[in-house]
């Protein structure tokens, strides 16, 4: 077997389930072992896509993302509704009460969960930070500071820092954040290599 697949919601099997909902085995079709995965679908409008339910008291704790492919749903959270048409994003913290009817017939919703233990990468605040630290250096600060308070011992926040303070003309603080960097994470040396700002701050 090759290491990817593609497929459709309607390639996988619809099975009955909980609350007269159809349910699609995503995860075990693909064999996740990193998150659940699940789809739901309906046939007709006011069926229900997503069961009513809390996933800290009757299921594992997990943090749920509903991501809407086809048609249409309304989601109830908490007694609030959201109108959610396809390529709607629904985040749901385990302590929501949370369910979601069909608005439309063939409307079809993948569910991704686990539980909150995933280990961020510091990547993602440098990456977010990047497009700003030449034009908004205030702002990728803040956004790095954000980075830094969630993962104090990421080593790609002070490789993004060294980045900043570069860009801004600190040498001198950019060689101490590199310095920070390289003693968290050794292979970041071949990155910043390639890194013009970098390169004449690497010692050695």
């Amino acid at each position: 077997m090759s290491g990817y697949r593609a497929l459709r919601i309607g390639d996988v099997e619809g099975v009955p389930w909980l609350a007269g909902l159809t349910w699609h085995p995503v995860r075990m079709e693909l064999g996740l072992h990193a998150f659940g995965a699940a789809g739901f679908s309906a046939e007709r409008r006011g069926q229900l896509v997503v069961e009513p339910h809390v996933e800290d008291g009757d299921g594992r704790g997990h943090e749920e993302l509903y991501v809407v492919l086809a048609g249409r749903a309304t989601f109830t959270l908490d007694g609030e509704t959201v109108d959610a048409p396809a390529g709607t994003l629904v985040f749901v913290a385990p302590a929501v009460h949370r369910q979601a009817v069909a608005e439309e017939a063939g409307t079809a919703v993948l569910a991704l969960g686990g539980p909150p233990t995933f280990e961020v990468s510091g990547f993602e605040w440098q990456m977010r930070a990047r497009p700003h630290m030449a034009s908004d250096p205030a702002r990728a600060r803040a956004i790095l500071q954000q980075g830094l308070a969630e993962l104090p011992g990421s080593a790609a926040i002070p490789y993004a820092f060294a980045l900043l303070e570069a860009t801004q003309g600190d040498t001198v603080a950019a060689a101490l954040s590199l310095r920070e960097a390289l003693a968290r994470e050794p292979r970041l040396r071949a990155e910043a290599e390639k890194e013009p700002l970098l390169a004449p701050l690497l010692e050695g």
